[in-house]
């Protein structure tokens, strides 16, 4: 299968240089494809030194099994926000609301009450908008905080929701 080929190179009429290849006919290593390759008999020769000085099988046999530690702690919060910024956590649902002008005046009044917890509107529903508060990890975080806007707004309740992990409770 191996013939010589000889390639004589564009300025060869001139003498300035041949090239001597043959082609080369290799296993792919990963599915035992034939593969043929025109090449110099110098690389190939170089290759088939490399080839044998790497003895594969024998390397995967001896080499040790490789231990896998996997720790039965569970992930700080920490952990996870740095493994994933937007996770499924919770919201108190406030109020579902008909327009958007209904949702920002809930959303102005929500923050007089309760200054120091995040409101946002959610208008996945339309023509139906949420109004949501906070950001939880669980609803039992959310308890707390549910329990004061229950005594303002007596619908409101905790929603699973994606939230940014930062931002969590």
């Amino acid at each position: 299968m191996n013939k010589i080929i000889r390639i004589v190179g564009l300025f060869a009429f001139l003498g300035f240089y041949t090239i001597e290849a043959q082609q080369v006919v290799k296993k792919d290593t990963m599915k035992g494809t034939e593969l043929t390759i025109t090449m110099d008999t110098k690389v190939d020769g170089l290759l088939n030194d490399l080839e044998g000085k790497c003895d594969k099988v024998e390397a995967i046999e001896n080499k040790p099994a490789t231990k896998i530690d996997v720790s039965n702690k569970a992930k700080t919060t920490a952990e996870i926000c740095r493994d994933n910024p937007r996770i499924m956590g919770f919201k108190i649902q406030v109020s579902v609301v008909k327009s958007n002008e209904e949702s920002n005046e809930v959303k102005t009044y929500f923050r007089s009450k309760f200054p120091s917890i995040k409101v946002i509107t959610d208008a996945s529903l339309r023509p139906n908008y949420k109004v949501l508060a906070g950001s939880y990890f669980s609803k039992q975080s959310a308890a707390a905080d549910l329990a004061k806007v229950r005594q303002i707004f007596k619908d409101a309740r905790t929603v699973e929701y994606n939230i940014f992990c930062v931002e969590g409770k």
